[in-house]
Formats: structure tokens, C-alpha cells, sequence
């Protein structure tokens, strides 16, 4: 199963599947192989009979640093490939939310855009003190489509959430923990520790009990997904053919501020 991947680690410890975004040359941004590759891992790692308990973190410096720049403008470009982008993005989501083990996220580096998406909808978040954490989708001219708007309302609270998407703005460790955002903020190099002594908890506890209690949590949030994913990704569909996220695409690669124009 794990032969599949190429984007993907997948490294086991007893019982416990960690599973690592592996472009550490690029802070782990997400192209188009590692996005199709996170559509179905959560599904793949869910039916391994080897596992109870799920790590997923990233290589390297980075956690996830979002979508790759390159594979933005690929989508600019050729606007038809959002549409599998779209499809991908949902199973990402979904897949999170029906996988019945429990995911524990192990925040090593900076996490943003999609990078972010994919921590808060894992099931309990440990993050290294020195690295933040946003969704700055907005600041690339684009809607927040990918899952924004389903957990950061079920995390921090509505007026929180408009706040922080509407802005694109980072927050520190302890900024994400004192609003709600992660759940254990530690030291670097206590980090792994504290990951794996959470995973052997679970891993020993009684699993039954364990994901069921999952599941029954993840309905909240799988109604709201499935009430405002089409949406957000429709608009962020459009945004993609933004003039505004061009200019933010050639800012980032021109390593200077963009001009928005509104448009």
C-alpha cells in the first residue's frame, strides 16, 4: 500500500503509523503529486491492519508551507486542472473526517494554507513553541476553499475565524493555543516525546471506544462540510481566474509586496 506514494512517508512503531509529507527542499508545499497523494492516504492509512494510531507531520524545517507557487500558476494557465484540484481537495477533507483512527498532529514547522487545513482537521494538534501557524489564502488572492471555513468556526468561533481568514494573519504557538486553534504547544526538543507518549496512550487504550468517540464527534463537523464545501470551493474556483491572484503569485516569486487591485 505504502509503495504507492512517492510524497509520502510512511514509517511505523508498534502499533502507531506516522505518516510525513516528504518536499522538505520545499518546505513541504503541496503540488500536484502530493495533493493527489493526501486525497487518499487518510483512506489507505485507515484500512492498514497494521495500525491503531496515526502521526502525520511533515519533513524537514517546514510542516506544510501550503500550495506550491509553481503548481498555482500551472492552474492559472490551464484552468481546467482546478477541477480535479476540487475533487482532490473534498476526498482530503472527507477523508480526514471518516478515518475511524485517531490522527495526531505533530507540528514541527510553520503551517499554512493547506498546510494549515490539514493540522486542524486532525484530531489532536502538538506544535513545536518556535513555528506559527495561518491560512493566508486571502493574501494570495483566493478564497479559503479548502476547508477554512468548516474548522476554523468549529475551533476558535465564528467572529474569531472571520477575523483570521478575512486576514490571512499568522499566529504564534501559543496565540493558536490560547484561542483554541492546536491543543499542546512544546518545546523543540520535547516535540517528539510528548507526540509519541500521546500515541502509545491511545494506542494501549480501548480503541473501540476510541474512534467510535471519534466518529461520533467528526458528524458535527461532516454536516457542515458537506453543507459548504461545494460552495467555498466553487468560489475559490474563481478566485483561481483572479487578476488578484495573479499578482500575488508573480509578488511571491518576485519576492515583493503585491499591488491589489480588487479584481
Amino acid at each position: 500500500m505504502e509503495d504507492s506514494y512517492q510524497a509520502i512517508n510512511w514509517r511505523r512503531r508498534d502499533r502507531v503509523l506516522t505518516l510525513e509529507m516528504s518536499r522538505p527542499a520545499s518546505f513541504n508545499a503541496v503540488d500536484e503529486v502530493l495533493h493527489e497523494e493526501l486525497s487518499r492516504v487518510f483512506r489507505d492509512a485507515d484500512a492498514d491492519p497494521d495500525s491503531d494510531v496515526i502521526i502525520f507531520t511533515g519533513a524537514g524545517e517546514a510542516f506544510c508551507a501550503g500550495g506550491d507557487v509553481s503548481w498555482m500558476q500551472r492552474a492559472i494557465d490551464e484552468p481546467e486542472t482546478f477541477e480535479r484540484t476540487v475533487t482532490e481537495a473534498k476526498q482530503i477533507v472527507f477523508s480526514m473526517l471518516d478515518c475511524e483512527k485517531p490522527i495526531i498532529c505533530r507540528i514541527n514547522g510553520h503551517a499554512m494554507g493547506l498546510g494549515c487545513t490539514l493540522a486542524l482537521f486532525c484530531d489532536v494538534t502538538f506544535m513545536n513553541e518556535t513555528v506559527k501557524i495561518g491560512d493566508p489564502h486571502v493574501l494570495m488572492g483566493m478564497v479559503a476553499g479548502d476547508g477554512g471555513a468548516v474548522i476554523w468556526p468549529a475551533l476558535v468561533g465564528l467572529s474569531r475565524a472571520k477575523e483570521l481568514l478575512m486576514t490571512g494573519d499568522h499566529l504564534t504557538a501559543n496565540e493558536a493555543k490560547e484561542i483554541g486553534l492546536i491543543n499542546h504547544v512544546c518545546k523543540t526538543d520535547e516535540l517528539d516525546n510528548a507526540v509519541d507518549a500521546f500515541a502509545d496512550r491511545l494506542a494501549n487504550g480501548p480503541l473501540k471506544s476510541i474512534k467510535w468517540t471519534k466518529v461520533s464527534l467528526n458528524i458535527h463537523l461532516k454536516q457542515v462540510a458537506h453543507s459548504v464545501m461545494d460552495a467555498c470551493l466553487a468560489y475559490e474556483a474563481m478566485t483561481n481566474l483572479s487578476a488578484d491572484h495573479q499578482e500575488a503569485v508573480n509578488a511571491f516569486r518576485e519576492k515583493r509586496q503585491p499591488v491589489y487591485t480588487g479584481k
